[in-house]
C-alpha cells in the first residue's frame, strides 16, 4: 500500500530580546542583596556609597534573608511591565491562584503536580519546599512564601521597587543605560536565524540545550548585574540575563572594566596558584581547601573573583579552568594597546 507522508511543521521556541527599566531595577536589587557575591559586581562600590534610606535598607535586608528577589523576576516575566507603577497595578490584579502559580519555582515535570497543589494549599506549599532541599536558596525562598502572606509580599515588592527606583534614577548614568539597553534590543529585534541555539550563544555567550516544555526564550541585557550571566526558568519560559557588551561603554585609551577585572583577578599569588591547579584538572571546593590548607570561605571568595573574570567555570560544585576566555583576555589586552598605533 502506498503511503503519502506529509511532514508536519516542528514547533520551536520563540526567541525574544526584552528590556525594561523594571528589569534593570529588579536586577540591581538582586545584585545588591546577593551577599556572597556582591563584592564581584561592578556596581558594588556605587551601592556602598549610595545614600540608602532606612526603610529601603530594611526592605533590602528582608529580600536578602528570604531570597524573594526570585519572585520579583518571576512576576516581571509574567507581567512584562515597563514602569514600576504598571508592575504594581498588574501584580495586584492577579488572582491568588495566578500569583502563587507565578511565584512558586518550577522544579521539573515530575514535580509539577506538587507545584500546582502548592498553589492553593499552604500545607502543600510547605511540603513543596522540601523538593529544593539541595538547592542553595530555593528551599528558603518557598518557605518564605509560606511565612509571608500574599499582601505582605506585594507590599514588600511595591515598596522596594519604588525605593530602589528613587535611589538609582538620580544617577547620571541611568538614562544612558536605558538608551543603550534599548539599542541592544533593537539590534536583535528580528532574530531570524534558523538555528536558535546559535543565536543564543552569539548574543549571550551561553551554550543552550533545548529543554522540554520551554516555549519562550527571553534574552534580557543588563547593566546592573554585570559582569554575571543569570539563568532562570518558569514552567514554559527560559530567561537569560546577559551583561551589555563593553563596546557600548568604552572610550579609546580607557581600559574596559573586563580588562581591569581580569588583571585584578590575576594580580594575586593565591588566585594564580588556583588557576594553575585548575589547569591541571577540575577540583571541588573541598579538594581545593585540603590542597591549599585554606578555609572554604576564603577559597570561595578567591574563586568568585576568577569566575567573575570568566577565567574559571563551576558545574555542580566542581571548578575548572576556562582556557578560551583566558586566550580572549590576552587578545583584548593586545587590542587595547594596539589602539596607540
Amino acid at each position: 500500500m502506498d503511503m503519502h507522508y506529509v511532514p508536519e511543521e516542528v514547533e520551536r521556541a520563540e526567541l525574544v530580546v526584552e528590556t525594561s527599566p523594571v528589569w534593570e531595577l529588579i536586577l540591581g536589587i538582586s545584585g545588591f542583596t546577593y551577599k556572597q557575591l556582591r563584592h564581584t559586581f561592578e556596581l558594588d562600590q556605587v551601592w556602598s556609597d549610595a545614600k540608602i534610606t532606612p526603610s529601603l535598607l530594611t526592605d533590602l535586608q528582608t529580600i536578602q534573608q528570604t531570597n524573594v528577589w526570585h519572585g520579583l523576576i518571576m512576576l516581571q516575566d509574567k507581567l512584562s511591565a515597563n514602569a514600576v507603577q504598571q508592575f504594581s497595578n498588574d501584580m495586584k490584579e492577579l488572582s491568588n491562584q495566578s500569583f502563587y502559580e507565578v511565584m512558586l519555582p518550577y522544579k521539573s515535570r515530575k514535580e509539577e503536580t506538587l507545584r500546582m497543589q502548592a498553589v492553593d494549599s499552604l500545607a502543600a506549599r510547605e511540603n513543596y519546599a522540601s523538593c529544593f532541599s539541595n538547592h542553595d536558596f530555593l528551599e528558603g525562598y518557598v518557605e518564605a512564601l509560606c511565612q509571608y502572606s500574599r499582601v505582605e509580599l506585594m507590599d514588600l515588592f511595591e515598596s522596594v521597587l519604588f525605593g530602589w527606583e528613587e535611589l538609582v534614577v538620580t544617577e547620571p548614568e541611568w538614562s544612558e543605560w536605558l538608551q543603550l539597553l534599548k539599542q541592544e534590543q533593537d539590534q536583535h529585534k528580528q532574530l531570524v536565524e534558523a538555528n536558535l541555539e546559535e543565536s543564543i550563544e552569539r548574543i549571550t555567550g551561553v551554550r543552550y540545550l533545548p529543554e522540554p516544555g520551554v516555549w519562550t526564550i527571553k534574552l534580557i541585557p543588563h547593566v546592573s548585574y554585570r559582569p554575571w550571566i543569570l539563568e532562570k526558568r518558569s514552567a514554559e519560559t527560559k530567561l537569560f540575563f546577559y551583561p551589555l557588551s563593553e563596546d557600548y561603554f568604552r572610550e579609546k585609551g580607557k581600559p574596559s572594566s573586563e580588562l581591569v577585572r581580569g588583571h585584578k583577578a590575576l594580580g594575586d599569588d593565591v588566585r594564580l596558584q588556583l588557576l594553575y591547579q585548575l589547569y591541571v584538572g577540575p577540583a571541588s571546593l573541598a579538594e581545593l581547601s585540603e590542597r591549599f590548607k585554606m578555609s572554604k570561605t576564603t577559597l570561595h571568595h578567591q574563586l568568585s573573583l576568577l569566575k567573575a573574570a570568566k577565567f574559571v567555570k563551576a558545574d555542580k560544585g566542581v571548578y575548572s579552568a576556562n582556557p578560551t576566555k583566558i586566550d580572549l583576555f590576552s587578545e583584548k589586552l593586545e587590542q587595547f594597546l594596539g589602539e596607540v598605533k
